[in-house]
């Protein structure tokens, strides 16, 4: 598969995608709380759809190595469009429930599925710039989406932009249906030649991948895998970290659950918060994603360029967090729609730093023939972050309010950078 001509094409499925999620987000908890659920129960239908992502992540990365990016991106495309359909028609806890799960599963996929087309069509000198183009293209999704459900929600019923989402998704699948696939030379093989071709330039070197003589012959030879760390078990540390395959993969599904249990936390309530706290209406409340949608749009490519030049995408994921925690403060401490919408834009830069150098940081340290199925691993793992931090946080909105709720997820937040730390510095000491 030919990358950059099939990028344009990842960006507009990633576009059309996340504009779909982001349509139904703000409106998805008013949408179902219409139908008199308890704030338990619905703790429970947004859990399902993390259930579904922690189990869509192994699966994912399997149906891609077993058929391909191409149908794999169609197969999860279109199981979001009867998600989507469903929704609008349905009206009982256990379809809702049903439905998040399948959700949540295909949402995955989907994410598995392309950040392993890039982690293994891109190197170590492009891959944050292209997970950039990613993170931009579902930028201009969260710019569009809520805006338009938000206007959607003024004049129509809440039933009217599940609707339209489902035509998003069925649009994707036509661009999914347009790429181009080459028939990819046995990982194992292209490691091997690999090696051979490069035994006698770096038999004397460390095969680090963030220095400039590693990064040169990966882009001449035409390779995105370190010929050292292609022949590594899952026991044997590398030259340029020190760490070991497990104890990287505990690193990075620490890391992503903790992020992923906050982001959870903040999808699910803060169109609640919102409007029961700042007293918001839908539009408000959807714009409020636009914004940060549309930071998110701009910010992304130079994140990702960033992140490939200064080499430390640790520091840069840590940043990113930062960030996100200074957007939470800013909503706590105020209802001003100014001051939120700034927040709104610092959290949107913050989100681009962290998911570009983050992915970027595991297709650096990753060998090829082992990627996706890390990837997918560390986003299932990290999903139960995302399945507990709702359900904990209906019992706080239970027993206290909704205030705590994000008190809480700045407590996830904190514990995400520090974790962090400790990987940076534990690779920064190995390498010295």
């Amino acid at each position: 598969m030919d990358i950059r001509r099939n990028l344009p094409l990842l960006m507009i499925i990633c576009f059309l995608s996340q504009m779909g999620g982001f349509m139904i987000l703000p409106l998805f908890p008013l949408f179902i709380e219409e139908f008199g659920l308890s704030g338990w129960m619905m703790g429970v239908i947004f859990a399902l759809f993390y259930v579904g992502k922690v189990i869509g992540g192994v699966p994912g990365a399997a149906l891609y190595r077993k058929i391909g990016g191409k149908r794999a991106l169609m197969a999860m495309l279109l199981l979001l469009a009867v998600c989507m359909g469903g929704f609008a028609v349905s009206s009982t806890a256990l379809v809702f429930g049903l439905l998040r799960l399948l959700q949540g599963l295909a949402s995955t996929g989907l994410t598995v599925v392309v950040r392993s087309i890039i982690g293994d069509e891109g190197n170590v000198n492009n891959r944050g710039l292209y997970n950039g183009y990613i993170s931009s293209s579902e930028g201009g999704g969260m710019v569009l989406g809520p805006v338009i459900s938000g206007w959607l929600s003024l004049h129509w019923p809440l039933s009217v932009p599940f609707l339209l989402v489902t035509v998003c998704c069925l649009m994707a699948v036509v661009a999914a249906m347009g790429m181009k696939t080459a028939a990819k030379l046995n990982p194992v093989s292209e490691n091997v030649v690999d090696g051979h071709a490069l035994k006698s330039n770096v038999s004397h070197e460390t095969p680090d991948v963030s220095s400039t003589t590693a990064a040169h012959m990966h882009t001449r030879i035409g390779s995105t895998v370190s010929p050292v760390n292609a022949t590594l078990s899952p026991i044997t540390p590398e030259p340029s970290t020190g760490l070991t395959r497990r104890q990287q993969l505990i690193g990075y599904g620490t890391v992503h659950f903790l992020e992923m249990s906050a982001y959870a936390v903040f999808l699910t309530y803060f169109a609640l918060y919102a409007a029961h706290i700042m007293q918001w209406d839908p539009f408000a409340t959807s714009l409020a994603f636009t914004v940060a949608g549309i930071s998110t749009l701009a910010a992304a490519p130079v994140a990702g360029y960033l992140s490939d030049r200064m080499g430390d995408r640790l520091l840069l994921c840590m940043f990113g967090m930062l960030m996100i925690g200074i957007e939470v403060v800013v909503f706590l401490s105020t209802s001003s729609y100014v001051l939120v919408y700034v927040g709104m834009l610092i959290g949107g830069v913050g989100g681009a730093c962290y998911m570009d150098s983050f992915f970027a940081h595991i297709g650096d340290h990753i060998p090829d023939e082992g990627r996706s199925s890390v990837i997918g691993k560390i986003v299932s793992a990290a999903e139960i972050g995302s399945i507990v931090s709702p359900l904990i946080a209906a019992l706080l909105v239970e027993h206290g309010s909704l205030y705590t709720v994000f008190v809480f997820n700045l407590l996830l937040i904190a514990a995400a950078i520090a974790v962090q730390a400790v990987m940076r510095s534990r690779y920064r000491s190995k390498r010295g």
